[in-house]
Order: C-alpha cells, then structure tokens, then sequence
C-alpha cells in the first residue's frame, strides 16, 4: 500500500490525510467526543423507554433531536459562512457539554420528567443544528491539501461509526453497572477533548462570506437548486433518511418486546449497525470523489432496503444482528458518499451552506421519519412499520437506477472541469 508522508510520521494511503498536524488534532478530540455523545444517545432512548414503555415518546423524543436540523440547518449554515467557524464550534460545544450536565443532574436527583427529557433533547437538537455544519465545514481548513478532503470526510465518518460500534455496547454496559445519569456525565466531560483539540489548531481560517444571512442563503440555494445533481443527491438523503434511519426509534421495542432482552440487547444491536456503518466508512476512506462513487451511493440505498426487511421479518436475534450490520453498511455507504461528494465539488465560500444542507436532509428527515415510525408503531407494531418502510424504500432504488449513468457523467464532468 502506498505511504503518505509528513514531517513527523508515514501515514498508509487510506489515512492520508492524518499526515495534516491540524486535522490530527482534531481527530483525537473527535474520536473522544464521538464515543461519549453515542452513550449518551443510548442511556436517553433507554430512559425513555423505561419511564413510559411508549414507542410513540421515543419517536417524540428522537423528533425533537433531530428536527431542529431541518428547520434551523439550512439558515445556520448561512449564517455559519459568515463568522469565525473555529471560535463558534468551541462556543457550541461548550453549551452541548453544558446539557450533558444538567440532564446528568437532573437524573442524578430524580428529578427527571418526559417533559425534561424531551426539552433536553430538543435543546442537544438545537445546539447540533450549528454544531455538525460547523465541524464539517471546518474539516476542510485541517487540511492543506483540496485532494485529501474526502479521505478527512471518510475518516470523520469512520470516527463517528467506530463511536456507533463501541458506545452502545459500553453504554449498555454503563447502564447495567451504574445508570443513565452517569452515562450522561460522561459525555459532558467528552467534549473537553475536542475543545481542547481546537484550541490547539493553528493556520488560516476559511474564507467568509459577505452580504445579510438573507442572501447569503439565497445564493448557496440557488446553487443547490441550479446544480440537478446536488438537487438528486439531497432527494436520495431524504428518502434514505425517512424510511430506513427510522428503525433507530424501534430500536428499544426490538431489543425489550421482540428478542425478550434488555440494555445489553439494545447495545449489541446498535454495536451492530455501527460495525457495519464502520465497514463502509473504511471502504469510502480509500476512495475518491469520482464516478465510481456514485455507483457505490446507489448501490448503498439498496442494501440498506433488503437489511431493513430482513430485520423487520426476523424472529432470530443472530440473524436481526446480520441485519443490523448490512443496515449500518448501506446508511452510511449512502450519507457519508453523498457528503463527500458534495463537499468536494462545493466552492470553499459555499462549504457551511452546501453541509447546512446536507445535514438538514440527513438529519431533517432521520427526524421526520423517526416521529411517523414511532406512531405508526402504536397501530401497526414495529415489525410491520419497518417492513413497510423497507418496500417502500426498494421502490425508490429502482428509481434511482434510472438516473444513474446521468448522474455518474455529470460528476465525472465536473471532475474533469
């Protein structure tokens, strides 16, 4: 395998762009955040489910964290183009340390309520909204070189999908052990590390962009809309993220009233989906943003449908694990491909709000289809929700393959411009 070299250490191909000091630092105290915000994200569906039983709340709950991305997303990321990203994502990260806390204290003295939990999570919702533009956006300014930011991206995925395979396992074991509120203070000290790690960043910072929020979003929508592959890239984001990213919300009702388990089974079922979300993150890592990727985003949508009916039939744990991991590979194979791509052929000045954007239909609608599956869940059950889910989103693969060959020769002729 070809090496990489910097000035302190050789770095293999795949990890190429970890020869960069800047986006090394960032990695580090990402990799920390990461594992904490996913046992977070256990112990509070955990706790949900446990004070309620109700499949229809932990949609609530996962809504309220995720739609902020989609009302607010798109305006932050003008608004994000316009000031100094490095000093606000510390600034954001602070607060988000700040919730961890309080929910940590909240549950500490047991004071928590439905209602604390679910104006927690929309607050985290909020606080995220600025948080994963504003990461994304700046991964370009870690490295000095525009050919190694879809090795940076691929690798960040890998992160946050290493994070998706250890976390849950650990929160369930957290949980067994301790409980919900530690698995909160643990996260509230997590994010010291990444701010420390920015604080120790040095070079140039991105460029900003002039003019009101108002035309600032103005002008990165027009390029969204007036470019016909970003416009298919967005659409198969949101069909993705509203079928298939649902069963996150069912997760909880699988692992308690499906396979008859408890915190231990949510975390190996999560541990699952993230092993597989792992396996494709160090499959793009060695990829460029070329045609050939396009091929592997179609074909992402599609596995993800077929692992999303095997889960939804299965009555065999093992087997609902398998399902889990071709899961986790076809999501991310498809959201981190699409980012990628992306950011890639976004100009610098238009980065936050091409992300604001990717984010609002990745996250937006994760949101959106978690709230209708939890309700859905109450009538049909869960098993028939994400059976449905399924069908409907192999429908939409066989759409897509009509337009792939479009949508491969006008990124290759991007490329080539």
């Amino acid at each position: 395998m070809s090496k990489i070299l910097s000035s302190e250490r050789v770095f293999p191909a795949a990890a190429r762009a970890l020869a960069h000091r800047n986006f090394r630092l960032y990695f580090t105290g990402q990799a920390v955040s990461i594992l904490g915000s996913w046992i977070q994200q256990v112990a509070l569906s955990w706790l949900v489910y446990r004070l309620t039983g109700s499949a229809a709340l932990l949609g609530v709950t996962a809504f309220c964290g995720l739609i902020p991305q989609l009302l607010v997303g798109p305006l932050a990321g003008a608004w994000i183009d316009k000031h100094d990203k490095k000093k606000w994502l510390i600034g954001v990260q602070s607060l988000m340390a700040l919730q961890a806390f309080v929910l940590a204290g909240l549950c500490w003295m047991d004071w928590i309520t439905t209602t604390f939990v679910v104006l927690m999570a929309l607050t985290l919702g909020i606080l995220n909204s600025f948080d994963t533009p504003l990461r994304q956006s700046l991964i370009g300014s870690f490295v000095a070189s525009r050919d190694d930011l879809p090795n940076a991206l691929a690798l960040n995925a890998m992160l946050f999908n290493a994070g998706r395979f250890v976390g849950p396992p650990l929160a369930g074991l957290l949980l067994g052990l301790t409980s919900e509120a530690m698995c909160f203070a643990i996260n509230g000290l997590s994010f010291l590390a990444l701010i420390t790690a920015l604080k120790l960043v040095h070079g140039e910072p991105p460029p900003r962009a002039t003019g009101s929020v108002g035309q600032v979003f103005k002008e990165g929508l027009t390029y969204a809309w007036q470019t016909w592959t970003v416009r298919m890239l967005i659409l198969t984001l949101i069909a993705l993220n509203l079928t298939a990213s649902a069963y996150a919300v069912l997760l909880p009702v699988f692992a308690r009233d499906v396979f008859a388990g408890d915190a231990t089974t949510l975390g190996w079922l999560w541990g699952a989906e993230g092993c597989g979300a792992f396996a494709a993150t160090v499959f793009l890592a060695t990829r460029q943003a070329g045609p050939a990727l396009m091929s592997a985003i179609v074909a992402g949508v599609g596995i993800s449908a077929l692992a999303l009916l095997v889960f939804s039939v299965t009555a065999s744990l093992p087997l609902a694990l398998c399902g889990m991991v071709g899961l986790g590979f076809g999501i991310s194979l498809c959201n981190v491909g699409i980012n990628m791509v992306l950011q890639s052929a976004a100009p610098a000045a238009l980065r936050g709000r091409v992300v604001s954007f990717f984010t609002s239909a990745r996250f937006g609608f994760d949101a959106l289809g978690g709230l209708l599956a939890g309700f859905v869940a109450v009538s049909l059950g869960a098993r028939h929700t994400l059976l449905a889910e399924g069908c409907l989103l192999l429908v939409f693969v066989f759409f897509l393959l009509t337009r792939r060959q479009r949508l491969q020769s006008q990124l290759a002729a991007a490329g080539a411009a």
